[in-house]
This record gives C-alpha cells, sequence and structure tokens, in this order.
C-alpha cells in the first residue's frame, strides 16, 4: 500500500482524491496540505465524504508543514493538486520534497476527467483573471439563442461546510455565501442559468445532466477540466504575454485546447497580442484562434470624472492571479478619476496581511471574503478609506451584500468579437444534436 499526501487547495485535491484514491485500497491517503486560500487548513475533508476507507475522514493541514509531516507521517509521495504556480514554484515545491526522501507527482488530466452523457463545453485560462466568465457567460447566452438550455458546471470553491453537490437556481441561493461564491454564481443566476458545484463531481454531473441539454465547464484559476469536454477553450491574457507558456498547468490546457481566445485586445498592447499569438500558434499549431475585446462599462460615470475614487478589484485576478490591478483601475483612468486611493494604509486583519503576502499588488483593493471574518475585514477597510466613491471592479453588486458608507459605482465587462464564436457552436450543435 502506497502512502500518499495530497498538496491542494480545497478543490483539484479533493477531486484527484475522489476519483483515483477513495475507494482504492491500494494508496492510503495520509493528509492534504493547503496553500492559497485562507481558512482551509486546520480541518479535517469529513468521513461522508472520504468513504469507507477513512472513518475518521482526512486532516488537512498548512503546506508549511512538509518537512514535519514528512518526517513524521512518512509518505511515499506527494501529488501536486493545485493550480496557477509558475513552473518555477513547481520545481520548488518539488526540490523540497525530493529532498525529504519523497516522490513527487503531477496526475495526468485525462485520468481525472468524467464522462457525460450530454455535451461538454470547457471554458479554463492560461492564468487567474483571464477573462473565463465572461466568456462563459457569452458561451451560455449564444447556447441559449440556438435553442438549448446550458447548465455551468462551476469549479469547486468549498471554503464553508463541505457538500456533494450544491445547486443555485436563484439569487436567493446566495444567501450567507462567500464574496468569491457569488462573484461566481450571482451573473449566471442573473441570465437565468442554473449553476451546479461542491466536493463529489461524480454526483454534481449527474444533478447536472438533469436539467441542461449541453454542460459548460467554468473553470478556476488556470485549471484544467474536470469532465472530458468535446470542445476545450481556453482564454489567453495578452495583459501577461509569455505567460501562457509559464504557468502550470495553464501551459497545459494551452496544448490541449481547440480554440484559444486572446482576450482584452482592446486594452493591450498590440506587441503583447502578437507574441501570445506566436506562442499558440508555435505550441497548438491545431487550435482556432479567436480575438476579443473586454469591453468595460459602468453605472455611474458622473461618480468617477474628476473625484477621487478607490478602486475595489476581483480578489484572485490580482492575488495569486499576479496582476496589480484589473478592470476598475482601468475604469478610472477610462473616466479620468482625479485620484485613486491608497487603500493599503486602510486594510484590516487578513487584508492587510494579503498585501505582505503579494507584494505586487498597486493601489488597489483586493475583495477578499472567503470567511465571514474576511468579509467583515473588507467592509471594514473600504469604509475607513477616504474617498468620494468606490469602483466595485468585481463581477457583483458589492454594495448589496456589504454595507458601505460612500457611493459605489458598479462595473461591468462583456466580451465582444466578430461572430467566429456563434458560427463555431453552431457547428457543435450540429455535430451534436444533426
Amino acid at each position: 500500500m502506497k502512502k500518499i499526501i495530497i498538496m491542494g487547495a480545497a478543490g483539484r485535491d479533493f477531486h484527484n482524491f475522489n476519483v483515483l484514491f477513495r475507494d482504492n485500497p491500494s494508496f492510503h491517503v495520509l493528509a492534504f496540505t493547503a496553500e492559497q486560500i485562507p481558512g482551509i487548513q486546520n480541518r479535517t475533508y469529513p468521513e461522508y465524504l472520504a468513504g469507507k476507507l477513512y472513518p475518521k475522514g482526512i486532516p488537512v493541514y498548512p503546506e508549511s508543514q512538509i518537512p514535519e509531516l514528512a518526517k513524521k507521517l512518512k509518505p511515499d509521495t506527494f501529488i501536486l493538486s493545485y493550480s496557477d504556480l509558475s513552473h518555477q514554484e513547481v520545481m520548488r515545491k518539488a526540490s523540497l520534497v525530493l529532498s525529504l526522501g519523497c516522490d513527487f507527482l503531477l496526475v495526468s488530466p485525462q485520468k481525472t476527467m468524467l464522462k457525460s452523457e450530454k455535451p461538454v463545453i470547457s471554458v479554463c485560462g492560461v492564468r487567474t483573471g483571464a477573462g473565463k466568465s465572461p466568456v462563459t457567460r457569452k458561451i451560455a447566452k449564444i447556447l441559449n439563442s440556438l435553442g438549448k438550455k446550458p447548465a455551468i458546471i462551476r469549479h469547486p470553491m468549498p471554503y464553508g461546510k463541505l457538500k456533494p453537490v450544491e445547486m443555485f437556481k436563484t439569487l436567493k441561493d446566495l444567501e450567507n455565501r462567500t464574496i468569491e461564491e457569488i462573484e461566481d454564481y450571482e451573473p449566471h443566476l442573473r441570465n437565468g442559468f442554473p449553476v451546479f458545484s461542491g466536493v463529489d463531481y461524480q454526483k454534481v454531473l449527474k444533478e447536472a445532466e438533469k436539467e441542461g441539454d449541453v454542460l459548460i465547464w467554468d473553470g478556476g484559476n488556470n485549471d484544467l477540466p474536470f469532465l472530458k469536454p468535446d470542445l476545450h477553450i481556453v482564454v489567453a491574457d495578452p495583459h501577461r504575454p509569455g505567460h501562457e507558456l509559464r504557468y502550470y498547468p495553464g501551459f497545459v490546457n494551452l496544448l490541449l485546447a481547440d480554440i484559444v481566445i486572446i482576450n482584452k485586445i482592446n486594452t493591450a498592447s498590440p506587441k503583447h497580442i502578437q507574441l501570445v499569438e506566436r506562442n499558440i500558434k508555435k505550441f497548438n499549431p491545431e487550435a482556432k484562434i479567436i480575438k476579443t475585446k473586454s469591453l468595460i462599462s459602468v453605472s455611474n460615470p458622473e461618480l468617477i470624472k474628476g473625484k477621487k475614487v478607490l478602486v475595489v478589484e476581483d480578489g484572485p485576478t490580482i492575488t495569486h492571479g499576479g496582476m496589480p490591478y484589473g478592470a476598475g483601475y482601468i475604469a478610472a483612468k477610462q473616466y479620468k478619476a482625479k485620484e485613486i486611493t491608497d487603500p493599503r494604509p486602510c486594510a484590516k486583519g487578513s487584508i492587510r496581511k494579503a498585501y505582505q503576502k503579494y507584494p505586487h499588488i498597486g493601489k488597489v483593493l483586493p475583495a477578499l471574503g472567503y470567511t465571514k471574518t474576511q468579509i467583515k475585514e473588507l467592509e471594514k477597510t473600504i469604509n475607513s478609506c477616504k474617498c468620494d466613491a468606490v469602483i466595485a471592479g468585481t463581477p457583483i453588486l458589492l454594495s448589496k451584500h456589504l454595507k458601505i458608507n460612500k457611493p459605489v459605482v458598479k462595473i461591468a465587462y462583456e466580451i465582444r468579437e466578430k461572430g467566429r464564436l456563434n458560427e463555431i457552436l453552431k457547428q457543435f450543435l450540429k455535430h451534436n444534436y444533426g
């Protein structure tokens, strides 16, 4: 029996365990380690999910404890099971594990992809914040206009109580959820499309198949799809040229892609767009390339022009996604704000620690809200900053979920292209439905 520790971030790690090890007596998973997401360590993967071989569940430790765990538990192998890591960082982790006398393993995506009875379109990225969400929304709308009901299966976000399956059909279903969950679920629900998530994706898949004619895998970070796609769409970001080759598993996504969307071409430099396009053609010459604009609109432009504003951005994009700013900052410049308030002196608790962990972040505030405590810290940070208005560069109505003592300007961003996506999806449906 091989003894294993799975390195993760409360998502891909649980899926890999469920598919490969849960009912497999040839392996014994000693523990998970947790990194990247606050509040997911020092708990237990529960027995009702872990299965009969793990009657006490499986403990989750901080990744920083790997040397102690190797010494105490004596595992044979560590398996890396989370995303958006530079290739250099992956090898740094591998080197540590190897120095401790253990094997270091990466699992091929095909071994953990679940096969659906319904057609599957996957939307993944080469980096966090490339623009997967607006692409997914666009695809869902096109499918709906072509007479097919889409069901969205979202990459897991198990930040609270771990549940095998979660289904969201109305905005009421989002009550008491984290900011991160609301950001990814709310736009789909407003468009009238159900969202499925959870921890056990074999069960998630069965429930989604009851609802949708076509399933859309809405990826998280730059992770690979949990479902076997019939059409694999990958989004690249020319604001971070070259990253499509240098991050795990985003480069794997690029190599597997049927279609690569180069997004944000309206705000990126032509030189960077050309570099991304050359890289795609070099490493995946069979992939179709579509270029899209990411168009930003605001609810109240008069609250920006000539004003002092605080910019709140999508959290993952500017933390482990590596971006110094996002759509909110671009909107502040585009609509001629007089000044952008620096939120760092006002940051509270874990928000302040995020700036220390990610020093690349500029004069913007990451909308971190993985726990109730962190949501309160975000609210206090916003309300402590002196400004005329808050630009909410997140996909949700931030003022609905936080008590903010200033006017809030809602940013929206949607993709626009010349109709190629529409034609590709027509052909996709014709192939799958005749």
